[in-house]
């Protein structure tokens, strides 16, 4: 079966809304015989559909597999753009890396590079980043706008905003966003964000956005030196959760915040970003390059960089540093 009849057979089942539709039916929307649909029907169960028949009735879709694809990704995607090409690994060093190779290659904007495992997965200021194999999101987005690069920042937490939202309508958990690129609940990791950029003095070329998410690890498949500070969707949820799923919803809202930023600017999602963030108001301790400040986040500027007020009463504008909570 190829990769398009698969697709609008899944759409027809699927926007039934768990209806039964009949073997004719199904021949009407695809454009073939009611034979041929039975052993299409055969094939997606082969596949790890289930899928439910009954005489007189029809078809109907009881679950699709949560096995990562180029396929997978693309069957139910609600994007235009973005997601929309998809380069999909087994096991990579990391999707970062490729993901800069084929965006040097022309790739278009939206290309979507993700794997089941990476083996040298990067967070930011080039630390580790445990990717164990089939138990999470490891990802890069490829995209090109139109801008300074100096924006750059912003799509961090454009795209922090985006995974949040997404873990909410999913799973129903409400994380928080620790500035500028992790995703917490109750404190502990659940995602981290990677932006980095290929530009020019005056206008970026592409960026790469790296997601790292923990989907179903359980307590004991984190290394020790990480248990205590992260955690994953299913623990916290008490329940697996689709990772095809929760990739087409983080890439449906990326794509709607992409576009509302790139038509009203920041300003609109600063105050969705506000929504969600960790430590607003609260003591915190920035360390950054040059030393520690402390003192109350104040939010971010117009801009998405952290203000923090400190005990003399002055503001410093954080453009880049890692956060503390104190307890």
């Amino acid at each position: 079966m190829s990769s398009s009849v698969k697709k609008q057979l899944y759409e027809a089942l699927a926007n039934a809304d768990g209806e039964y539709l009949s073997g004719q039916a199904l021949a009407d929307i695809i454009g073939c015989s009611r034979t041929a649909i039975w052993k299409h029907i055969e094939e997606l169960r082969k596949s790890g559909f289930e899928l439910e028949a009954v005489r007189k009735k029809g078809y109907r879709l009881i679950s699709k597999p949560d096995k990562l694809s180029d396929h997978e990704i693309l069957i139910g995607l609600e994007t235009k753009t973005i997601g929309r090409h998809v380069h999909y690994y087994e096991s990579v060093e990391s999707t970062q890396l490729i993901a800069h190779k084929v965006a040097r290659e022309e790739a278009p904007e939206g290309t979507l590079v993700i794997a089941g495992e990476q083996t040298g997965g990067k967070g930011r200021m080039a630390r580790p980043w445990h990717s164990s194999k089939q138990q999470g999101i490891w990802m890069s987005l490829i995209i090109r706008p139109k801008l300074p690069p100096e924006k750059a920042p912003q799509f961090t937490l454009i795209t922090a905003i985006a995974c949040a939202r997404a873990i909410e309508e999913v799973t129903g958990l409400e994380t928080n966003i620790k500035w500028p690129n992790d995703i917490l609940y109750k404190g502990k990791k659940l995602t981290g964000i990677l932006t980095e950029l290929q530009g020019e003095a005056d206008k970026v070329n592409f960026l790469v956005i790296g997601i790292g998410m923990n989907v179903n690890q359980k307590k004991e498949d984190f290394p020790e030196h990480v248990k205590e500070i992260a955690s994953s969707l299913e623990i916290e949820a008490g329940h697996k959760v689709s990772k095809i799923e929760m990739i087409q919803k983080i890439l449906k809202y990326f794509e709607k915040y992409y576009e509302l930023y790139m038509e009203k600017g920041f300003a609109p999602l600063k105050i969705l970003w506000e929504s969600y963030a960790a430590g607003i108001g609260k003591p915190i301790i920035a360390r950054t390059i040059t030393g520690e400040i402390s003192g109350i986040a104040l939010g971010i500027s117009n801009e998405g960089i952290l203000k923090v007020e400190d005990d003399e009463g002055t503001i410093h504008h954080i453009y880049s540093a890692d956060i503390e909570f104190p307890t």
